[in-house]
């Protein structure tokens, strides 16, 4: 099924949507998008139902041709302060303060946000493969935080943050219990299968 363009035509509509909720290491990274009324793109769907390849071409394209697009991270120590559910909605937040031209209305991938002051919002539950704007922000999101993992990979490479890009795989976590957190880890989540909270 084709995705909208729009939830509604009568304000000016922003998607957002967030990456790295459920890693254990790197920030959390959400990205807004506003899309123009005459956008269309057949390949545009969900990042996580893409290859990396078509990521990057949809990168380009989004970038493009967006009216405006922008792209925030939250870091370890701010999501171990505040919670990973407000760092994330923290990053949206940041991400649609940064956008050149102002939305009336937000679209946001999930079920749950934190009421961004003066401007209304929708929640839609798999909102990446039902507007264009949302599916936008999620390949945005998703590719500028691989990008900066695959940096911070360079720096710890005993972690292959290359190929789990923070996850918790059992690789990541057999490194973690190999060489131990390092500062791009977040304190508050369960690092390893044994710990207790």
């Amino acid at each position: 099924m084709p995705l909208k363009l729009f939830s509604q035509t009568k304000f000016l509509e922003c998607g957002t949507d967030e990456a790295g909720r459920g890693c254990l290491a790197g920030p959390v990274t959400a990205a807004a998008v506003i899309l123009p009324s005459n956008f269309k793109n057949e390949l545009l769907t969900d990042s996580k139902l893409l290859s990396h390849t078509k990521r990057e071409l949809l990168r380009l394209i989004i970038e493009e041709q967006a009216v405006s697009y922008s792209i925030a991270h939250v870091f370890p120590e701010r999501i171990d302060e505040i919670n990973i559910l407000n760092a994330s909605f923290e990053a949206m937040h940041i991400a649609i303060s940064q956008l050149k031209k102002t939305p009336q209305h937000i679209i946001v991938d999930g079920n749950r946000f934190k009421e961004y002051t003066g401007y209304t919002h929708k929640c839609y539950i798999k909102g990446d493969s039902k507007y264009m704007s949302i599916a936008a922000a999620s390949i945005l999101a998703k590719t500028e935080r691989d990008r900066y993992m695959q940096g911070l990979h360079e720096v710890h490479p005993n972690y292959n943050w290359l190929e789990n890009k923070g996850y918790p795989t059992k690789a990541h976590r057999a490194a973690i219990s190999k060489h131990g957190p390092t500062i791009y880890h977040r304190k508050t989540f369960k690092l390893l299968p044994s710990e207790i909270k």
